[in-house]
């Protein structure tokens, strides 16, 4: 079970995914954790304390002040053996405490007191969510290391449908579990591409594509969880950062290029995921290009640099890693990509599908033939990505 022997505190705020709480601490238990629960006052207008304890075998704990702690000092002692804190649901309210380092009771408290990592399960109204406040909390957290898991997009309680619902206890599950992954890239370097590029036509406008950038960043946190030392050359997109994650902003392709010629040396891994511009304007008018007036307006485009050929071509580079986003014959179309390349690794997927998606379906091909990832969320995909180069790279020498 991948969390034998790992010691959990789950806390739970106030508000109606603390439901899936309860769901969410079977399985943690079912895959061997110790839970230990917390809850907030306003939690046990939703679930009771009861349940919890039923599901977790162990007392749940709630008041500050609570007397079975002997040395009245429950915000140490809770939090002092357990691998990881985890709050599901983790309200506005509780994401404005931990963000500002506030203290109100027993489960910030023990936020502010933790020598382990946090974890964060955002749940509340879409408005709460998007609210600037809420915006500058999130982005605190992050930069302060706290891991925050979705939340995803749907209906919600209150009748409103957007960003706001908590992951399913399932994919949380799944987040904590990844917090215990082996390190299979321990003391190795990954250098990894993401994001669109933009080529100019004039000072305001730009050749792109509606790349998101999601896959590349899920690629980076994937590997940083595995314990690499993650470099991360991206193009224009509107992400976070992934914690622990060196981040190099670029704009147009020749940037990216430099950015890779200039990493890539010193790199054991390069998994190129984004989406460049295969082409530029030779020649960007130094002002803004107006309407002909129905006449025809002539673009003369150059190529690019080939990023990824020139990587695989280097003399003792790193293991290269291609995406592959067609629009018809994925298979032809990726193995002939490999080939022209001269990459180990392809990971092909439908473009239709996978652009600006949350969730993609991914084929790896090698010379050991294909190996079919399957469907479902980007990061979880990049997850099972970082595993197969993992187990790639000691047959490669």
């Amino acid at each position: 079970m991948a969390l034998t022997g790992k010691k959990l505190l789950l806390g739970l705020t106030g508000g109606i995914a603390a439901y899936k709480a309860a769901e969410l601490a079977r399985l943690l238990v079912r895959r061997g954790a110790d839970v230990r629960v917390t809850m907030t006052e306003a939690a046990t207008h939703f679930i009771t304390p009861t349940t919890m304890q039923a599901l977790t075998g162990q007392a749940v704990w709630i008041d500050l002040w609570d007397a079975r702690v002997p040395d009245a000092m429950g915000h140490i002692e809770l939090s002092r053996d357990r691998d990881l804190i985890a709050v599901a649901p983790a309200s506005a309210d509780f994401i404005a405490k931990v963000a500002n380092g506030l203290a109100h009771d027993l489960l910030s408290s023990l936020c502010l007191a933790r020598r382990c990592p946090l974890l964060l399960a955002p749940a509340m109204n879409v408005e709460m969510w998007q609210n600037a406040a809420t915006a500058r909390n999130i982005v605190r957290l992050r930069e302060d290391g706290v891991l925050i898991a979705g939340p995803a997009v749907g209906d919600q309680a209150c009748g409103e449908v957007g960003a706001g619902r908590m992951l399913e206890p399932s994919e949380i599950a799944a987040e904590i579990e990844a917090q215990f992954a082996p390190q299979a890239l321990a003391g190795k370097r990954v250098l990894v591409t993401a994001g669109p590029t933009e080529e100019p036509v004039d000072p305001v406008r730009v050749l792109t594509n509606s790349s998101s950038g999601k896959m590349g960043y899920a690629v980076a946190r994937a590997a940083q969880e595995a314990g690499a030392a993650v470099t991360l050359v991206s193009g224009p997109v509107a992400l976070p950062t992934p914690v622990g994650v060196s981040r190099i902003d670029v704009r147009t392709a020749e940037e990216m290029f430099a950015a890779v010629k200039q990493a890539a040396a010193a790199s054991d891994v390069f998994i190129s995921v984004a989406a460049v511009a295969d082409y530029r304007v030779k020649e960007p008018s130094p002002r803004k290009i107006k309407k002909a007036n129905g006449r025809a307006v002539t673009l003369d485009l150059v190529e690019n640099p080939d990023i990824l050929a020139y990587v695989a071509g280097l003399k003792n580079g790193p293991y290269c890693v291609g995406f592959a986003a067609e629009t018809e014959d994925v298979a032809a179309n990726a193995a002939q990509k490999r080939a022209q390349k001269k990459v180990p690794l392809i990971a092909a997927n439908l473009a239709q599908d996978a652009l600006g998606a949350n969730e993609n379906a991914i084929k790896l091909y090698d010379e050991q033939g294909e190996h079919d990832l399957g469907h479902g969320p980007k990061l979880e995909l990049a997850r099972k990505l970082i595993a197969h180069v993992a187990a790639a790279l000691p047959a490669r020498k």
